[in-house]
């Protein structure tokens, strides 16, 4: 079992950039497939990026391809979401999720508590 750990939320001007970080506790990280995903309010939680364990392989949803950067360091046992060119429909708050491999919600078993991000126009 791992727990994922989400860190770098924050409030970025519009076209601004941030970096989001995902870290776990528990068995090894850099063997998990990771997702990001993100919910904006009154919305449902939607999928933004994916992983594998080794970093060969990724995708993205059509709403970010271009402008987020999903990458991983296994020495370091860390995910990272760049984003960049940030617009406020990018706001939300992002999940980390391990485990899985799809663009569903019940794809993950392991999620972590979520980063706000709030892009201001």
């Amino acid at each position: 079992q791992v727990q994922p750990v989400e860190s770098g939320g924050g409030l970025v001007q519009a076209g601004g950039s941030l970096r989001l970080s995902c870290a776990a506790s528990g068995r090894t990280f850099s063997s998990y497939n990771v997702g990001w995903f993100r919910q904006a309010p009154g919305q449902e939680r939607e999928f933004v990026a994916f992983i594998n364990w080794s970093g060969g392989t990724t995708y993205y949803s059509e709403s970010v391809k271009g402008r987020f950067t999903i990458s991983r360091d296994n020495a370091k046992e860390m995910v990272v979401l760049q984003m960049n060119s940030l617009k406020p429909e990018d706001t939300a708050v992002y999940y980390c999720a391990a485990g899985g491999w799809g663009t569903a919600n019940a794809d993950y078993p392991y999620w972590g508590q979520g980063t706000q991000v709030t892009v201001s126009s």
